[in-house]
């Protein structure tokens, strides 16, 4: 059976330049960078030139990269490290109800240690109101946390426009840039952004590897104590072999930007458009002009989303519900309950997100599967009825 894989929001594959440019790093050159024997130097210099390759993705300075295991840590250490640190000039966060659930359990949490957090709403586009965030700044306020790109609906936040107004009122400003870097231009600098999270396996590196990124000048409490790693902002031994690998995961995603998103964002296009013609009673979530070029949501009134996400696995297409970081949790996602979609309609969203191998075949492939796939389930679905008053208000809502 052919196999099409169009969950890349979720994970990519390994790119083979990367693997290839790991692999040594597991044999003869297996030295801890810590050590000052032979075997260390020749570790040390493959994660500064990493080091190099991350920064030259986002035009950040080499040492104001913090290299982490993943995006959830860099998330965890962005806000608790700020909280710590600024804790005599403030306890209060913004954030919006659609982040991660990286960022939004941690603000939670950070809420039972006596933290104050305004969780701003969002339009029925995914859209922020940038007057109301600017409202919600005080004189306690010392973060604002708002994500490049919403991982499920792939819509893009205003961050320049938000680093202005940080800057301004002189607070912090991070953002979750794990789904955008790669695929979108991000430049920390125009952005005027302080912190910066980032995840290799969303960009062609493997798994249990990212970075966060901190503004020289950043105050930041370190989440990890122990060795002098990373100039003491994150103890413990380096992953040597991943580092290398984001390196030049982040070297080839630099190198493609003018000209893969632009490739991806026609398919997705040609996905979009297709749905729409050959299946009825749909419904696009997100702004559609403010999208990641390879994200595609989509809701299919009068079944279950994971009903049909288990008739495209069994045609070997995969796609998700939303992110993967909260696949099996009952319910819609928390994304689109903050877009105000009914909840019946909700239960019915499917995520197809396209990645860098994805071909126009693919694209041919899942329109061939879909339609028939979804008439199937909706035949057996007892709240389906074409036309019907239900459908039609869930879809107008």
């Amino acid at each position: 059976m052919r196999r099409i894989y169009l969950d890349n929001n979720a994970t990519t594959a390994v790119r083979p330049e990367v693997l290839e440019g790991m692999l040594p790093f597991f044999t003869e050159a297996f030295g801890n960078p810590s050590s000052l024997h032979w075997a260390g130097r020749q570790a040390s210099p493959a994660i500064e030139q990493a080091r190099r390759e991350v920064a030259a993705l986002i035009n950040a300075k080499e040492e104001e990269i913090v290299f982490t295991s993943c995006g959830s840590e860099g998330d965890n250490l962005a806000l608790k490290g700020t909280v710590e640190a600024l804790q005599s000039r403030g306890n209060h966060i913004i954030t919006t109800a659609v982040e991660h659930p990286a960022v939004l359990d941690t603000c939670r949490f950070l809420e039972k240690k006596g933290v104050e957090v305004t969780y701003l709403p969002v339009d029925r586009e995914g859209l922020l109101d940038l007057d109301r965030l600017e409202r919600a700044i005080t004189s306690r306020t010392i973060l604002i946390s708002v994500m490049w790109a919403n991982n499920e609906t792939g819509v893009l936040f205003p961050i320049r426009e938000i680093g202005a107004l940080a800057r301004k009122h002189q607070v912090r400003f991070f953002t979750d840039a794990v789904q955008a870097a790669g695929r979108v231009p991000v430049d920390v600098e125009e952005a005027q952004v302080d912190l910066l999270s980032l995840s290799g396996h969303k960009i062609g590196a493997p798994k249990g590897v990212g970075i966060l990124y901190i503004r020289k000048g950043n105050p930041l409490a370190p989440l990890i104590h122990g060795g002098h790693q990373e100039r003491r902002r994150r103890a413990g031994t380096h992953n040597v072999a991943g580092i290398v690998g984001l390196g030049i995961a982040c070297r080839k995603a630099a190198e493609e930007l003018e000209t893969v998103p632009t490739r991806v964002t026609v398919l997705r296009d040609r996905l979009q458009n297709g749905i729409v013609s050959l299946i009825p009673e749909i419904k696009v979530n997100g702004a559609l002009g403010l999208r990641l070029p390879n994200t595609l949501n989509l809701c299919f009134a009068g079944i279950e989303g994971e009903a049909l996400l288990l008739r495209l696995d069994m045609e070997g297409i995969a796609a998700s519900s939303g992110s993967a970081c909260t696949s099996g949790s009952l319910g819609m996602s928390h994304v689109l309950e903050a877009m105000q979609v009914n909840p019946l309609l909700g239960q019915s969203s499917v995520r197809f997100s396209l990645g860098r191998n994805t071909t126009s075949e693919d694209i041919d492939r899942v329109l061939e599967v879909l339609p028939p796939s979804v008439q199937k389930l909706r035949d057996m679905s007892p709240f389906w009825k074409a036309g019907s008053r239900c459908c039609a208000v869930c879809l107008s809502q």
